[in-house]
């Protein structure tokens, strides 16, 4: 069966991916599978360009086919930050808790109709000689609340509400995330062209 290595250790993103992925049919793997794997700088400027160099780095390391992934959150109050720097945010060990207490800190006083923000995925599929195959990104637009509702998902989550649902990422079912986030639409429009890399016999 042929692997497919999945670039994170985030465990949550994992979960998520896994999901959206099984049904190709593939092995999947975490780094977590591969003791030898390492950590790659993200220092590309953008979400695309980060997924890009985590799959094609560790592609070349792992000598396997890796899906990279990079993705985070934008508030256009605030010129699209956090943006790349999403998980770091709140600086040197920063956590999700932090993270979202600096977002809410940087809004403060903003109305509610000017915290629009968007969710970014960018993934890209890398094959074992580093070179990427193929590229997809997903949006999710939503707005910040001024308190975090809902204890699911993981990042800004709690904070991040789907207006036609009235509900943030924390509080809607994984099933119904699983529909509308960022990540699920990245992977929908990936999952097509893996599958014909698969059906070619090019996956080697």
């Amino acid at each position: 069966m042929p692997t497919l290595v999945l670039g994170t250790r985030n465990r949550k993103k994992l979960g998520e991916l896994t999901a959206l992925l099984e049904p190709l049919g593939l092995k999947l793997a975490t780094l977590a599978d591969f003791p030898e794997s390492i950590e790659i700088d993200e220092t590309g400027d953008s979400f695309a360009a980060n997924a890009a160099l985590k799959a094609a780095q560790q592609a070349r390391h792992l000598q396997q086919w890796v899906l990279g992934e990079d993705s985070g959150l934008a508030v256009d109050a605030l010129q699209g930050s956090p943006g790349i720097f999403s998980a770091r945010y709140s600086g040197e060990g920063a956590t999700d808790e932090r993270n979202n207490e600096r977002l809410i800190s940087e809004l403060a006083g903003v109305p509610l109709d000017r915290r629009t923000a968007h969710y970014v995925c960018s993934a890209a599929l890398s094959d074992p000689t580093g070179t990427i195959r193929v590229a997809s990104e997903g949006i999710c637009r939503g707005r910040i609340l001024e308190s975090p509702a809902g204890s699911g998902g993981f990042g800004y989550d709690p904070l991040f509400e789907i207006v036609e649902c009235h509900q943030t990422f924390g509080e809607l079912a994984p099933a119904v995330k699983s529909v509308l986030s960022h990540r699920s639409r990245a992977m929908r429009t990936l999952v097509p062209s893996i599958q014909e890399l698969l059906a070619s016999g090019r996956w080697k």
